[in-house]
């Protein structure tokens, strides 16, 4: 998707920043020292007089915090104090920092970590905020990062010019992309919903055939557990240690480790180290992971009681941490996953779970066998695999096309915000 086509200005002169290229000639670079004024108001023993601010991906948010004696604790003593209309920026470049940089509407603290600054009277902050959200995007100020955290000094910072058009101009183009920008966010909301339609669609669609079939006409009767309800007639109820038994087989150097994701199931190979920072961890260590074969079902014992389990399709192997399950019958490994990852299963294996809270949360096998299953007839699971994978596969594609139109949208976005806070057409 393109800018549309603007009327240009007619004469520019360089900022000697290749990203930022050309700017009007009539704008100001100025320096960020007469821009930003830095600020460093520690809350001391006021800490529990204060909101709790974060930088996130969605701009400066007031975060929710258990206080119950109505008093934060001293580690917060050293906080700074945020007024609606300070910018904080991230002057530190660290995987955990989704955003460099935040305009606040509240009156706060945030870490000390976080850099504060007001603003000079003959500026329009969203201008500002504008530019270096743009600055953000790809990290177009790493020539200025030092040190081993690629730092970017106060005195760096405050040496970097800004590009400055008039005021009156500062505030057209913050009108043009409020505008603008709403509309775009308001195109991919509607899109972002369709996409929850559709999954949702996709996980009804999947949870009436593992909990009742392909034959809506097919007879039912009561499976005698109450959050299972109706089954067809002909199926089973029966517990996991009927099914399964527990397997610890080692794995073995040339095996692939494959992951559990609470999203996908079981990998189908080995994550990349671009992937998984810490498999370089794993490859030095295979020896006390466990072999897994097609046919198998592999769970996070820690992540069961979000989703982490699947079935096996290639031979490899997982972490000690997980637990794999041989089946000792007849049972389609891809169905038990279906199965599994339907809410109400879902929500088994986080009753069955042991730990005082959800991080500590354990499905240990012994807790796992006794677990319910529906089995219908081999043949039956296979054809509700089949019939699945066709139904999802159409809905996926439709996610896939809204996702792209989103990136599309997005990708948008960022050019017309690069293009109006560069100078490289006229708002008015």
């Amino acid at each position: 998707m393109q800018v549309p086509t603007f009327p240009q200005y007619q004469t520019f002169q360089p900022t000697g920043h290749k990203w930022i290229g050309s700017v009007p000639r009539h704008w100001e670079l100025r320096a960020n020292k007469y821009i930003f004024s830095l600020k460093k108001h520690l809350v001391g023993k006021r800490s529990s007089e204060y909101d709790l601010l974060s930088l996130t991906l969605r701009g400066i948010i007031r975060r929710d915090m258990e206080n119950p004696e109505g008093k934060f604790p001293a580690e917060f003593d050293t906080y700074q104090e945020v007024s609606p209309g300070d910018f904080v920026f991230c002057h530190f470049d660290v995987e955990e920092t989704p955003r460099t940089v935040g305009l606040s509407e509240f009156h706060g603290m945030i870490t000390g970590a976080y850099t504060v600054y007001g603003t000079r009277y003959d500026v329009v902050p969203r201008f500002l905020l504008y530019f270096y959200l743009n600055a953000d995007s790809n990290k177009k100020l790493r020539s200025l990062y030092t040190g081993l955290r690629n730092t970017i000094s106060k005195d760096a910072f405050g040496a970097f010019k800004t590009p400055l058009p008039p005021l009156k101009e500062q505030r057209a183009i913050t009108d043009f992309l409020d505008r603008k920008c709403a509309k775009i966010d308001g195109a991919v909301k509607i899109k972002e919903d369709q996409i929850a339609l559709l999954r949702e669609r996709r996980q009804i669609i999947i949870q009436d055939a593992v909990t009742r079939g392909l034959n809506p006409a097919a007879p039912m009767k009561d499976s005698g557990i109450d959050w299972i309800g109706q089954i067809p007639a002909h199926w089973e109820v029966r517990r996991n240690f009927a099914l399964f038994r527990e397997s610890k087989r080692s794995g073995s150097a040339g095996l692939p480790i494959l992951s559990v994701s609470i999203h996908s199931g079981v990998s189908t190979e080995e994550l990349s180290e671009d992937e998984n920072i810490r498999s370089a961890i794993k490859i030095e260590d295979r020896t006390s992971y466990k072999e897994v074969l097609p046919g198998f079902v592999a769970y996070n014992m820690m992540r069961a009681w979000q989703g982490g389990i699947g079935s096996v399709s290639v031979h490899g192997m997982v972490s000690p941490a997980y637990v794999v399950a041989e089946p000792i019958a007849e049972i389609d490994a891809a169905f038990f996953e279906l199965l599994y990852r339907t809410p109400a299963y879902i929500w088994q294996m986080d009753a069955a779970s042991k730990g005082i809270t959800d991080f500590r949360k354990r499905l240990y096998w012994d807790d796992f066998r006794n677990l319910v299953t529906l089995l219908p007839p081999i043949a039956e699971q296979r054809a509700i695999v089949q019939s699945v994978d066709t139904m999802t596969s159409r809905i996926n594609d439709g996610i896939a096309i809204k996702q792209r139109q989103i990136a599309a949208l997005k990708e948008y976005k960022s050019s017309l915000i690069n293009a109006a806070v560069t100078g490289k057409f006229k708002v008015i």
